[in-house]
């Protein structure tokens, strides 16, 4: 399950601004800061089966790693977002051309998306290009993932931009999560973020098409 708070940050100056912060700074393990550039390429079949049952497939560099997530059902409201997710490494260029949906087979999850998909071909639906800024985070009974993302949504019906602030839970309580996400949000004027980086590109796709 992952857990986590979204806010869409305005412009490049506050992004830097809240990495800067001296009061994050304070919470943080300045041993796991780290920037990693990050490239990932979002799967579907053409008729959309995936994201019509509210389903992502992404195979996402992270650094010197090669990842594919699987994520499904959920929610998100005021920036709180909560879903399930499996993650397995991968490895070859094929991964990001025609990703084999067996790879997920070792879960009961991953064999329901095989039989789902059936004998579709996934196709690149589209991509994500950005830099994370990422640190873990100690506040009060709780530890988090801080990340400050900054770069780009690829479509072939254009291009967004990404600018936002992820706080995802990894030990603790929610309440936690959920104060510190408030706190850092209303410092910066910051909006809740509600749809994913999938989900705002295939907003843009559609528009597009239809």
């Amino acid at each position: 399950m992952e857990i986590e708070v979204k806010y869409a940050i305005p412009n490049k100056e506050t992004a830097d601004a809240i990495w800067e912060d001296p009061e994050i700074a304070d919470m943080s393990d300045i041993s796991t800061s780290e920037k990693l550039v990050m490239k990932a390429v979002y799967f579907d079949t053409e008729d959309y089966t995936l994201s019509n049952h509210n389903i992502a497939l992404r195979v996402r560099v992270e650094g010197e790693r090669t990842f594919a997530a699987l994520k499904w059902g959920g929610s998100a409201q005021d920036g709180f977002h909560e879903r399930e997710e499996v993650n397995v490494p991968v490895s070859g260029e094929e991964s990001f051309i025609a990703p084999e949906p067996d790879m997920f087979k070792e879960s009961a999850d991953g064999l329901d998306l095989i039989e789902l998909i059936g004998k579709k071909p996934l196709v690149n639906m589209l991509e994500t290009r950005f830099l994370r800024k990422r640190v873990r985070l100690n506040y009060k009974n709780s530890i988090f993932e801080l990340a400050v993302d900054t770069g780009d949504i690829v479509t072939d019906a254009g291009n967004r931009d990404i600018l936002e602030l992820e706080i995802e839970l990894f030990a603790g309580s929610e309440a936690d999560l959920q104060e510190l996400g408030e706190r850092i949000a209303d410092k910066y004027s910051l909006k809740p973020e509600n749809m994913s980086k999938f989900a705002r590109g295939l907003e843009l796709i559609k528009s597009v098409n239809n």
